[in-house]
């Protein structure tokens, strides 16, 4: 048996055990299966929605399990698309694992911002950006009147002549009070509204890697930040107010991280004081306080939240003050809002009983309980199911202790994995809660970017395949489907 010598998770050279060439094929051979297997659940979902259509039980949705109108069709950000994605793709790795982590953040997040609009062009500036936020059932529909917290759960259930809009009536007031900021600051419109839901929605590219540094070390952030710009759900990022909130409540984990815990790379320096510490806790406190009043699913975002203090610990960072801080933060947001007149709890309960006033009431939960799934496969991209199938395998090893399997760097998995396993759950809460059928593709995009943690367990030889299966996925949905946003 051949051996190989690499760094352990303890710092210490030791060499490991090469695997057999048959367990070599075998673990190759299950990453494409993994995203075969999805793509099979997407055909399944498409297939089952038409029988339904025809036996008279509509999953309304017409590009099922997508939202959207089947339409081939190129636009002006094809060619740039196209180009970002075979740069990315070829380039990425490579560019990741040798650029300084500052500069390389900053490309990472002008690499996003790119691949979003681009994406977002194949359908016009006027399709594709401009117009999405401008429908009579969009936050600027409601822009220009007063917003009183005070009476605003009293317009949330439908039939009354002052009801809100369906996306007002959907959310918490947060939402509707960034575009009346965004109004009142001289900046209204649609094309405001979408590119400030872009350049936020971008920001998941920095925010995912450089959480996954703190979390899982520099090695594991570099090979996951080519995966976050290349993010297959950025279809939906440009423009939907869901891609401002993904960039929203990732930037409020990332900010938390930092508090928690160190990078890798800056062991055997001196400890960040604590004051820096405290003030990064409360600004990431306070944005993920902010995502609860911005959408009410997202106080799910508690469990991505949960495994960083997690992984904290478990390095032996308490950061006792830290965490208050973050806890202050919240709180000050929640005491903000209260203040103003609006209860959570009043809302929320309101929102369940207007979400069955409307089309949810006629979508069939039997389908959409797991056709949700197949519009997150797409949304998340092969990649990640290839990804999910090797955290399988790290938590149910043959032989050894679960999460501890060495992986090809000397590493072990769990701190790669706490991320992505705490996404799966928030996003199996919300598919089970009856909440979410159908539009999931976009609405579980600040879930789905932390799948994104798992990519860190495929190998470095695949790794441009799999950029290359991510970009194939985006553009095919968004060449092929008209979707909704």
């Amino acid at each position: 048996m051949t051996v190989a010598s690499t760094r352990t998770a303890a710092g210490t050279d030791r060499p490991l055990a090469r695997p057999p060439a048959r367990t070599r094929w075998r673990e190759h051979r299950g990453d494409p299966a993994a995203a075969v297997v999805a793509a099979g659940l997407v055909a399944v979902a498409a297939v089952v929605a038409v029988v339904l259509h025809v036996a008279g039980t509509p999953v309304h949705a017409s590009a099922a399990p997508l939202f959207g109108h089947v339409l081939p069709h190129v636009g002006p950000g094809t060619p740039l698309a196209v180009t970002v994605a075979a740069l990315v793709a070829w380039h990425g790795p490579v560019v990741a694992m040798r650029l300084r982590w500052s500069r390389l953040l900053i490309t990472a997040y002008a690499g996003a911002v790119t691949w979003i609009m681009a994406l977002a062009l194949v359908d016009g500036w006027q399709r594709g950006l401009a117009g999405r936020l401008t429908t009579p059932y969009e936050y600027l529909a409601e822009v220009g009147q007063p917003v009183d917290l005070g009476a605003f759960a009293g317009r949330i259930l439908g039939g009354a002549p002052d009801s809100w809009t369906t996306h007002v009536a959907g959310h918490p007031p947060g939402a509707l009070l960034v575009f009346v900021g965004l109004d009142r600051l001289g900046l209204g419109g649609g094309g405001w509204a979408a590119t400030v839901c872009v350049l936020a929605g971008a920001l998941t590219a920095v925010a995912v890697p450089e959480t996954v540094r703190r979390v899982a070390g520099s090695r594991a952030a570099r090979a996951v930040l080519p995966f976050a710009v290349l993010f297959p759900g950025a279809v939906w990022i440009g423009a939907s107010a869901d891609g401002l909130f993904a960039g929203v409540t990732a930037t409020g984990i990332m900010l938390l991280a930092i508090a928690l815990a160190n990078p890798s790379d800056d062991r055997g320096r001196a400890g960040r004081a604590v004051a820096v510490r405290v003030v990064a806790g409360f600004a990431g406190g306070s944005l993920l306080g902010l995502g609860i009043y911005l959408s009410y699913g997202l106080v799910l975002m508690a469990l991505p939240a949960l495994a960083v203090v997690l992984a904290a610990w478990r390095a032996g960072h308490r950061g006792t003050p830290a965490l208050l801080a973050a806890a202050a933060g919240a709180a000050t947001v929640a005491a903000a809002f209260t203040a103003a007149g609006f209860w959570w709890p009043d809302g929320y309960e309101l929102v369940q009983q207007r979400y069955y006033q409307g089309i949810a009431s006629s979508r069939p939960y039997a389908y959409w309980a797991w056709a949700n799934l197949a519009a997150l496969a797409l949304c998340a991209g092969p990649a990640v199911a290839a990804a999910l199938r090797r955290a399988g395998r790290a938590l149910m090893p043959r032989g050894g202790r679960p999460w501890s399997r060495p992986m090809p760097d000397g590493g072990v998995p769990w701190p790669r994995l706490l991320l992505a396993l705490a996404a799966v759950a928030a996003l199996l809460a919300a598919d089970l809660s009856g909440l979410s059928k159908a539009e999931t593709e976009r609405i579980w995009l600040p879930f789905a970017v932390w799948l994104l943690a798992g990519t860190a367990l495929l190998p470095a030889r695949d790794r441009r395949f799999w950029l290359a299966a991510q970009a194939a996925t985006a553009l095919l949905v968004n060449h092929l489907v008209l979707t909704g946003w």
